[in-house]
């Protein structure tokens, strides 16, 4: 069992280096939880592949900087989308 986490572990770093992706995508794709995500490359991969985790902690701060500005974007559209329903509800 014991291979079979890091050799998960070094995929997801692979995948997050090639795609760029955020730790919730690399979840979704996987099928595991964020969490698990999150232990496999922060801490596991640290150990197996320390050159690999050095790139991956790259684009994990990088995401970490940027989530506060891609949240506001999320929340913009989830309430345009509401207004212009409830304008064409008065109209």
């Amino acid at each position: 069992m014991k291979g079979i986490v890091e050799e998960r572990a070094v995929e997801l770093g692979n995948y997050i280096l090639e795609n760029k992706t955020t730790v919730r995508k690399a979840a979704k794709k996987f099928g595991i939880s964020k969490s698990t995500v999150h232990k496999d490359v922060a801490d596991r991969l640290k150990s197996v592949n320390p050159q690999l985790y050095c790139q991956v902690r790259k684009i994990l701060e990088i995401n970490k900087a940027q989530r506060h500005i891609r949240g506001g974007m999320a929340t913009r559209r989830k309430y345009r989308g509401k207004q212009e329903t409830s304008s064409e509800d008065i109209v």
